[in-house]
């Protein structure tokens, strides 16, 4: 956002631009008519809907400002990244205080909470949906799903990511209680599906940390090694903030899913360098490269190989650390991009890292009025669903836009199905 009222100039080009693999050059031709003429596999096909995408831009300054009347406030807060893309508004309090001031909202009008309650199974009739069977009894009623993704769920998360599933974890604690009941709920009802359902939104984690998101996002000033003692991707092709999740994956796809950022003494001198560690576990330190490969149980004679390969793909040049100074390695495979220092000055320090899960892409087709949509494109009467539960992303999340069209549409959501 370039303020409460305003999205970036390249918002919808970034959702929309987004790769999606290769779609029907035909029905993509089909799309630029009337959406009223629009044919049933246009109509439920998993891509991005430029018309959802207008909608968020056009609503998410109006959504802001009503946010805003129940008394949170937005500001430009410090991020834990160094290195950033865009600009970026964030609520006073987190998202804690976004729940606190609008579930207080709600229990001054009347709304009834029923915490502890598994929503299990969608009750149809006439071929509307008309309520919901939970753990507790039935409720009736339009319905609003907005219960995340599955990433909480073991059997979904082998289901679309295969063994990749077991390699990673929910970034915070409140993701084990997302189970999947509203897709599998939604689905088992015929609805159509968005989204990249084999790709999750990715951040780099300490895995030995139980905290809160224990996000490592130093790892550009150091290197990046497997299991094996080598380098396997780029660690700084541009601002952290674009460029983590692209290389969360890649530690993914590593043996056991794992990797080491190393570091040497220099890195000290990278301004607020702590504010990009979100561990509350120690570094693993060392005063020697060796020592260093023990206490991580990677193969010592490796690691030596590939900081001597690296260091002397070194250049020299000017270090600049807040922004990307196109201090680049020569004739290294894989190169780095910026912030190319020798690691070589003791003590060497290191943290681990695996791709935390904070939600998973593959969820709901719907519409631009948060209607769930079927398989033939057609919304489902009496159906809504907004946030993590729906699917708009494909390769690469968005930056600050996943509360904010979870926010969106959870506004248009209730509004239509109140006043449907």
């Amino acid at each position: 956002m370039k303020s409460i009222d305003e999205v970036s100039d390249d918002f919808e080009e970034r959702l929309l631009g987004d790769f999606q693999g290769h779609p029907d050059p035909g029905l993509l031709v089909e799309s630029l008519r009337d959406p009223a003429s629009w044919t049933a596999p246009l109509k439920s096909m998993s891509v991005a809907d430029p018309q959802v995408v207008a909608t968020l831009a056009e609503r998410a300054g109006p959504t802001l400002r009503w946010i805003a009347g129940h008394g949170v406030r937005f500001e430009r807060l410090a991020t834990a990244f160094l290195t950033t893309s865009t600009t970026r508004l964030m609520p006073v309090g987190g998202g804690l205080a976004l729940v606190e001031a609008l579930t207080a909202a709600a229990e001054r009008l009347g709304v009834a909470f029923h915490h502890e309650t598994t929503a299990r199974e969608l009750l149809r009739a006439e071929g509307r949906v008309v309520g919901v069977r939970t753990s507790r009894g039935e409720l009736r009623g339009r319905v609003v799903l907005a219960c995340g993704g599955f990433e909480g769920n073991a059997e979904l998360m082998a289901r679309y990511h295969g063994r990749g599933g077991r390699l990673t974890r929910p970034v915070a604690r409140g993701g084990h209680y997302n189970k999947g009941e509203g897709l599998l709920m939604a689905l088992d009802a015929g609805a159509a599906t968005a989204g990249d359902f084999a790709y999750f939104h990715a951040e780099p984690v300490d895995p030995r940390s139980g905290v809160a998101e224990a996000a490592i996002f130093s790892f550009p000033y150091g290197i990046l090694v497997n299991r094996d003692g080598r380098r396997f991707t780029d660690e700084a092709p541009g601002p952290v903030d674009a460029w983590y999740e692209r290389v969360a994956r890649k530690i993914h796809a590593q043996p056991d899913g794992i990797g080491y950022a190393i570091f040497d003494a220099a890195s000290a001198d990278v301004p607020n360098l702590s504010a990009a560690v979100r561990t509350d576990q120690p570094a693993v330190t060392a005063d020697t490269l060796d020592g260093l490969a023990a206490r991580l149980e990677i193969p010592a004679d490796a690691l030596a190989e590939t900081v001597a390969a690296y260091n002397g793909a070194c250049p020299d040049g000017g270090f600049r650390p807040l922004e990307t100074d196109g201090l680049a390695t020569g004739g290294l495979v894989p190169p780095k991009s910026n912030w190319a220092r020798p690691i070589e000055k003791a003590p060497f320090h290191a943290y681990p890292i695996i791709a935390s899960n904070v939600f998973t892409f593959g969820g709901l087709k719907t519409g631009d009025r948060a209607e769930v949509l079927d398989t033939d494109g057609a919304p489902i009467p009496g159906l809504y669903a907004a946030g993590e539960l729906t699917g708009m992303y494909y390769t690469n999340y968005t930056g600050s836009t996943s509360v904010l069209r979870g926010a969106v549409f959870g506004r248009i959501a209730g509004t239509e199905a109140a006043g449907a």
